[in-house]
């Protein structure tokens, strides 16, 4: 059977590193897809994993390190972090070639730059995937573009998506993993059970060889969970981890988050620090969010229908959702996503700020008219409160929902359901 290949938001931006760059890294977590994205483009490809696995051994020693560059390029490296070797050979052949896109290296684990002796910086480009957005999986219209809200502002805009409430529980919970993608509803939990379970009963290879307990493992990827989309600091994590009954140091807990991060399991939203025009201080603590909403729904053992009737959960972890979206379509026009929050309890739960400093604020709800009503006063006090020199460049103020239409409010606001999205 001939699996179509579902196009990616990142494939414009692998070709043009593929076009500018000797070699491109590929990171992103677990089944995500950076293999079948890289297999596009190709001609070649070899899985360190597979060659471990093949001479029965715990390390890469008894396998040349030099082997694993042969083949028709562009020629991917699979799990490449394996062979750490790897990575300044391909900047050297890059080097000494002047050849552009000869590699790609896909890898589940970031790049411990104390392992290589060159950055690679200006020789190998460097492209994040995540689980799939719902434009990506087919279930956003997408009738309303990001790029276009930012060339237009706060001209009229409108759409549809069929899908409501109800139908993004289901979508949360389903995941986006694109292996999930079309399955049916008990399928796909198993897919997400899977990967959750890996990480907590210890398949997953953790970085530097770490063992992890799988008790203590479960109880911080539940607390993590329970504290989706808020900043949390690391003793209320670690209080909650010792509330469920299990005894955790400190150091531990670290241990235990520095590896889900570079495990991509953990994709936190950094500040956004704008020049304002009060002598308010910035919050610059990140909200805590997991790489897909649906690890926190399994983790919570919450069902569609229980996040219908908690709606307070739901909204958590559907701004955990929109993040993952906004995240996906703001890197492919070449931007970023941060949250906002100050010492006088102004926030703003996403801020998208492009390469070229023009930037956005968005607030995400899941779309009663009284959420939607808080959203815009934020939004509109945002505004004001930012310093002229960055005013001037807001594009556009919009309310992500979880509804069906979209539309433009008098006061300009963009009112856009997750599910009318595209880049």
């Amino acid at each position: 059977m001939v699996i179509r290949y579902m196009p990616r938001t990142a494939d414009a931006e692998l070709n043009l590193d593929m076009e500018a760059m000797g070699a491109v890294l590929i990171t992103g977590p677990k089944w995500c897809g950076k293999t079948t994205t890289a297999m596009q483009v190709a001609k070649s490809v070899v899985n360190v994993d597979d060659l471990i696995m093949d001479v029965r051994t715990s390390g890469i020693e008894e396998i040349a390190p030099e082997s694993l560059l042969r083949g028709e390029r562009p020629h991917l490296i699979d799990e490449w972090q394996l062979a750490p070797k790897v990575w300044d050979l391909v900047r050297r052949e890059v080097d000494s070639s002047g050849e552009t896109g000869a590699f790609i290296l896909t890898g589940s684990t970031a790049t411990d730059f104390r392992k290589v002796v060159h950055s690679g910086t200006g020789r190998i480009g460097r492209l994040h995937m995540r689980t799939m957005s719902l434009y990506e999986s087919g279930d956003s219209s997408g009738d309303v573009s990001l790029g276009s809200l930012f060339r237009t502002g706060d001209e009229g805009i409108s759409g549809y998506s069929d899908c409501d409430a109800e139908c993004i529980a289901r979508l949360l919970t389903r995941g986006g993993w694109p292996a999930a993608i079309g399955k049916s509803e008990a399928a796909a939990q198993r897919i997400v059970e899977a990967y959750c379970e890996s990480m907590i009963e210890g398949d997953v290879r953790w970085p530097d060889g770490h063992r992890h307990s799988p008790e203590k493992m479960r109880a911080v990827l539940s607390s993590l969970a329970r504290n989706s989309a808020t900043s949390a600091s690391r003793s209320k994590i670690l209080e909650d981890v010792e509330g469920h009954g299990v005894r955790m140091h400190e150091n531990t807990l670290d241990n235990y988050i520095r590896d889900l991060k570079k495990t991509f399991v953990i994709e936190n939203l950094d500040a956004w620090c704008p020049k304002l025009r009060s002598k308010t201080s910035v919050n610059s603590s990140p909200t805590r969010h997991l790489t897909d909403p649906a690890i926190a729904a399994w983790m919570l053992d919450a069902h569609p229908e229980d996040l219908l009737s908690d709606l307070e959960t739901f909204g958590l972890l559907f701004e955990s959702m929109a993040v993952r979206d906004l995240r996906s379509y703001a890197q492919a026009i070449g931007g970023k996503v941060h949250h906002y929050r100050d010492s006088e309890g102004l926030e703003s739960d996403t801020i998208i700020h492009l390469n070229n400093g023009r930037w956005a604020a968005v607030e995400i709800k899941l779309g009663s008219e009284a959420g939607i009503e808080s959203g815009a006063k934020s939004l509109r006090s945002l505004e004001r409160k930012v310093d002229g020199a960055y005013r001037n460049k807001l594009a556009f103020k919009a309310i992500v929902t979880a509804t069906k239409a979209a539309y433009t409010r008098d006061d300009g606001i963009h009112v856009v359901p997750l599910a009318c999205l595209r880049p």
